[in-house]
């Protein structure tokens, strides 16, 4: 079975709303990915393999608020483009990074307290 993608449109009016539709979608089987889209951020969108898109939207509708479904569809595979070299970083002056120094280690000494007397004394 492909990977599907599902938008599902959800009434959240907070940020407490639009975590617990994350928390909720992230824990139902199947998901791979839980994303928010839309302006107002009111959109949740899943990726995953096999997920019941009706149970999820009644599900949503019960815990956070009106859920609408939106979309249901096959994750279409992007093609990467390959990332450029890094640029190498040259130095006006002589620099190494071995070379630098510490400053020298400082020795604590804690004080010692009697065992019969209390440790807030």
């Amino acid at each position: 079975m492909a990977k599907q993608k599902i938008v599902i449109k959800v009434e959240m009016s907070c940020d407490k709303c639009r975590s617990k539709a994350m928390a909720l979608v992230a824990a139902t089987g199947g998901v791979d990915s839980v994303a928010l889209a839309g302006d107002g951020k009111d959109q949740v969108v899943v990726v995953g393999d096999g997920v019941d898109s009706i149970k999820l939207t009644a599900a949503l509708r019960k815990k956070v608020g009106h859920a609408t479904l939106v979309t249901v569809g096959e994750v279409k595979k992007e093609e990467k483009k390959p990332e450029p070299a890094a640029a190498a970083v040259e130095y006006p002056w002589s620099y190494h990074p071995a070379y630098t120094y510490a400053p020298p280690a400082q020795h604590v000494v804690y004080q010692q307290y009697p065992a019969s007397s209390p440790w807030w004394c």
